[in-house]
């Protein structure tokens, strides 16, 4: 399963233990629910950090929180390391 599968299924696992439907949680992440949709289902390929900030906004979790998943008890290196990286700039 490639990362934007698992991150698709970490976002809408987060979304709906907050009994959030998408059309409720683009809403109040001010995202359309066709392009929140295609996050969930790992069919958009290039995310912006925006995106996610808003998305944790909406939520109620710390953005880190959305990409803390794993498959089969593995963690995705490259996407750590990308996610890493991601976060180290946006700091300086």
């Amino acid at each position: 399963m490639e990362e934007r599968e698992l991150l698709g299924r970490r976002i809408r696992s987060l979304r709906k233990a907050r009994g959030l439907s998408q059309e409720k949680l683009a809403e109040l992440a001010e995202i359309s629910p066709k392009y929140l949709s295609r996050i969930e289902t790992g069919r958009e390929e290039n995310p912006t950090l925006n995106f996610f900030l808003r998305l944790a906004k909406g939520l109620k979790v710390d953005p880190y929180e959305i990409f803390r998943f794993e498959e089969k008890g593995k963690r995705s290196p490259r996407l750590s390391k990308r996610l890493e990286n991601l976060l180290a700039e946006v700091r300086e």
